[in-house]
């Protein structure tokens, strides 16, 4: 019975990522550019800003600065190119990525002071409607009293005219009484003095004497 197939794939690649790891480090001693580029590459690895950004450039940058390691002679000049702009590509996406960051994060706090200002505006607004309504209700109520005020003045006023017009008609019923009285005395003394003249005027008159039978 044969033995079941078994797809190494993964493995072998791995391996082979950890043999090319080991190769930079033996020869990054030995080749400046290595030493330089894999120097570059760990001050992005040991900015706490950038922890988490850019991570697939980075390992490309790693893999490539792991190729030019163990490349040979004939193939070190592309390989130094391709790992020079892997490191490039590493710190500019890891900037990128911390400024895209930071951008978000400024748009959040813009964000959260518009709500903010929103808010204090409704706040004022809601202050101003308040003081608004209290002077409404000022006036509203300044005017009830005043038309209550008016009403009253109105009501005394009316009351004294009407106490004026009692007293004005009593006036006038006591000067029409005074002056029927006076009427009445004159005609009174009228009919007196005629009374007197007509008695005054038959004694004047001369007395005949008695016819003789």
């Amino acid at each position: 019975m044969k033995p079941a197939f078994v797809w190494r794939g993964p493995m072998l690649a791995l391996a082979a990522a950890g043999l090319l790891a080991l190769a930079a480090v033996a020869h990054a001693a030995d080749d400046p550019n290595v030493a330089r580029l894999s120097q570059r590459l760990q001050q992005i690895d040991n900015d706490l800003s950038l922890a988490g950004m850019a991570s697939y450039e980075r390992l490309q940058a790693r893999q490539a600065i792991e190729r030019l390691a163990v490349a040979r002679s004939r193939d070190r000049e592309n390989a130094l190119y391709v790992a020079e702009r892997r490191v490039e590509t590493a710190e500019i996406a890891a900037r990128n990525e911390q400024a895209r960051r930071e951008i978000e994060r400024l748009e959040r706090d813009r964000s959260d002071l518009l709500v903010e200002a929103s808010r204090r505006d409704a706040e004022q607004a809601r202050q101003e409607s308040e003081r608004l309504r209290v002077q409404a209700q000022i006036q509203a109520e300044e005017s009830e009293r005043l038309r209550l005020a008016a009403e009253q003045e109105a009501a005394a006023r009316q009351q004294a005219e009407g106490v004026l017009d009692d007293v004005a008609g009593a006036q006038a019923a006591k000067l029409r009484a005074a002056r029927q009285r006076q009427a009445e005395l004159a005609r009174r003394e009228a009919e007196l003095m005629g009374t007197d003249a007509g008695k005054a005027s038959q004694s004047d008159k001369p007395k005949q004497k008695p016819k003789k039978p």
